[in-house]
């Protein structure tokens, strides 16, 4: 492939599929990102507690700490229960647990809203990057 993009001339077909990626990266990041890095961190299990129960995962969140200051006892009307999640670092970990409280909840699901932003920036990066390529590139190069 003999392609000139962003004015670099006789670009390989894998180098202008990198420079489209990296320039589709460049332009989904924002400050939406950093909000879903700062989730995601504040529901690390990072801080000590006074004591659980055997086979609870050790320490607590900034984001739960924090929910269930705010919400104090409030819990969901009628008995409600909703799912949340605890542990996942690593992915094994993974536990879902129905809980009462609306602080236990809003806590717990804090992190996972920081993961669901990133996985949509991944996919739209990776589809705007495929879209992109496949406008440029010719016959054979093309991707699906």
């Amino acid at each position: 492939m003999d392609t000139v993009y962003a004015g670099r001339p006789n670009l390989t077909a894998s180098q202008l599929l990198f420079m489209i990626f990296c320039e589709n990266t460049a332009n989904q990041l924002g400050v939406q990102d950093f909000g879903a890095i700062v989730a995601i961190v504040a529901g690390l299990n990072n801080l000590p507690t006074r004591g659980k129960f055997a086979g609870a995962t050790p320490g607590t969140s900034y984001a739960s700490q924090k929910a269930r200051k705010v919400f104090g006892n409030a819990k969901f009307p009628w008995g409600i229960k909703l799912p949340s999640v605890i542990g996942g670092y690593p992915p094994h970990k993974l536990n879902i647990i129905m809980v009462r409280k609306i602080g236990t909840f809003v806590g717990r699901a804090i992190p996972v809203l920081g993961w669901v932003i990133l996985a949509s920036d991944v996919s739209q990066i990776a589809l705007n990057t495929v879209r992109h390529y496949n406008l440029i590139a010719r016959g054979q190069d093309k991707l699906w």
